[in-house]
C-alpha cells in the first residue's frame, strides 16, 4: 500500500500538454538597466564564469547558490530561532548573541549564493545548455529565495532594543514578497523581464551588514540618527523604500507602457488581474490569523509563522513563473490557501492546538512545493530528454 502511495506521487503530473508546448516556443526575453549590473557586477561575473569547468551544469551552479542561502537560515534558525539574540533585553536574558564568525559565514554563503546565481546564465549561454528549464528552475528557487534573505536580516537587528517588533516586520516581509510577485506578474503580462535595479544594490548592502556584524558585532546597528529612529527603523524604511521607489511604479510603468505599445499579452482586465488572487488572500488569511491569533502566534514563533508564508508564497509565485513562461492561463486560487484558511478556522475554535497546527501546515506546505518541484523539473527533463544536472552525459 504504501509503495503503490509513493509510486503514484511519483507519477504525478503537474504540467499539462499545453503547457509543455508553451515551454517549447518560449524565448527568453529580459531587460537589466542596473548601472551597478551593468558596470560592475556583469563585468566580475563574466570573469568568475571563465574559472567554471565547462563541464559543470548551470542548473548545479543554481543550485548550489540557493542551498548557500538556505544554509544561512537553517543557522540563523539554530542561533536565533525568536530573533532575540541580536537584542540586549530578551525574556530572562537567556538567548545569547550570535558569535562574530557566524556573520562572516554568512557574509561568504549570501557572496557565493549572489555569485552563482549571477553566472549560472552565462554558463548554460557558455556550454550551449540554454533553455526554459534553466531559467523556471532559477527563477522557481529564488521564488523561495526571496524569504530566505530577508529572515536572515532580521535576526540583525533582533526584535527589541533599536529594532521593530515582529509584526511589523512581518508586513516588511509581505512588502518585499508583493514586489518579487509583481515583477513575475509584470513579466505574465509584458512578456518581458525587468530586472529591477534595487536587487543587486541590496545584495552588495546585505553582504556589507553581514561583514560589519562579524567585525563589530550586532550591537554596532544599536544607535539613533534622531529620537525615535534607531537602526532596525532605518532597515524597515530601507526595504519599504526599495519596494516603492524602484520597485513597484516600474513594474506598474512597464505594463501601461506595454498595453499603449500593444507589446504584451493585450490581456482584458480580468484576465490581467487573474494572477493577483492566490497573494491577495495568502496576505489576508495570514494578516488575519496574526491580528486575531488567541496566544499571540507572531510574537512566540515569528520564524515558524514568517517560514510557512515564504514557503506557500514561493508555490503561487512559481506557478505563475511556470504560466508566464508556458504562455498559459494562470490558477486563480492555489489549493494550499484553502487548507491555510481552514487551518485557521480551528485554531480560533481550538487556541490550544495553534503552535500544532501551523506546524503541521509548515511540514505539508514544504512538503507538497518541493513535490511540486520536483515533478515540474522531473516532466520538462523528460519532455526535452535533457538531464538537470549533467551536461555531457545528455539524452540523445
Amino acid at each position: 500500500m504504501a509503495s503503490n502511495t509513493a509510486t503514484n506521487l511519483m507519477e504525478m503530473k503537474y504540467l499539462t500538454q499545453e503547457h509543455l508546448v508553451g515551454f517549447e516556443n518560449y524565448k527568453y526575453s529580459a531587460r537589466d538597466t542596473s548601472p551597478l549590473s551593468k558596470y560592475v557586477m556583469h563585468p566580475f561575473w563574466n570573469m568568475v564564469v571563465k574559472l567554471c569547468p565547462r563541464t559543470i551544469a548551470p542548473n548545479v551552479l543554481t543550485f548550489v547558490g540557493f542551498l548557500f542561502t538556505t544554509g544561512n537560515f537553517v543557522l540563523l534558525s539554530w542561533y536565533d530561532y525568536s530573533f532575540y539574540a541580536a537584542s540586549n533585553t530578551s525574556p530572562g536574558d537567556t538567548y545569547p548573541h550570535i558569535p562574530h564568525w557566524l556573520w562572516l559565514v554568512m557574509a561568504l554563503n549570501h557572496f557565493l549564493a549572489h555569485t552563482l546565481d549571477g553566472i549560472d546564465g552565462k554558463q548554460a549561454r557558455r556550454t550551449n545548455t540554454s533553455g526554459p528549464l534553466g531559467e523556471l528552475f532559477d527563477h522557481g528557487l529564488d521564488s523561495w529565495t526571496a524569504f530566505f534573505i530577508p529572515a536572515c536580516l532580521c535576526s540583525v537587528f533582533g526584535r527589541a532594543d533599536f529594532s521593530i517588533s515582529p509584526i511589523r516586520f512581518y508586513f516588511v516581509l509581505c512588502n518585499v514578497l508583493i514586489c518579487f510577485y509583481t515583477s513575475h506578474w509584470e513579466k505574465y503580462l509584458t512578456k518581458v523581464l525587468f530586472l529591477p535595479w534595487g536587487y543587486d544594490v541590496s545584495q552588495v548592502i546585505i553582504f556589507v551588514i553581514y561583514i560589519v556584524s562579524g567585525v563589530f558585532g550586532t550591537d554596532i546597528w544599536k544607535f539613533e540618527m534622531y529620537p525615535g529612529l534607531p537602526g532596525g527603523v532605518m532597515f524597515e524604511m530601507l526595504l519599504y523604500g526599495g519596494s516603492l521607489v524602484s520597485g513597484l511604479p516600474f513594474s506598474f510603468y512597464n505594463i501601461y507602457y506595454s498595453y499603449r505599445d500593444r507589446t504584451g499579452k493585450m490581456l482584458g482586465p480580468v484576465e490581467a488581474l487573474r494572477p493577483l488572487w492566490s497573494p491577495l488572500l495568502l496576505f489576508t488569511v495570514c494578516t488575519f490569523w496574526v491580528i486575531e491569533s488567541p496566544n499571540d502566534i507572531i510574537f512566540n514563533h515569528p520564524r515558524l509563522f514568517l517560514y510557512l508564508i515564504g514557503v506557500v508564497f514561493a508555490n503561487i509565485n512559481c506557478r505563475l513563473i511556470v504560466s508566464q513562461m508556458s504562455s498559459t492561463r494562470c490558477e486563480l486560487l492555489n489549493w494550499q490557501l484553502g487548507l491555510l484558511s481552514a487551518s485557521v478556522l480551528v485554531v480560533l475554535q481550538l487556541p490550544s492546538l495553534e503552535f500544532l497546527i501551523l506546524l503541521l501546515l509548515c511540514i505539508i506546505s514544504t512538503a507538497a512545493h518541493i513535490h511540486y518541484g520536483v515533478q515540474v523539473v522531473r516532466q520538462m527533463c523528460c519532455h526535452f530528454r535533457i538531464p538537470c544536472f549533467s551536461i555531457k552525459d545528455r539524452i540523445d
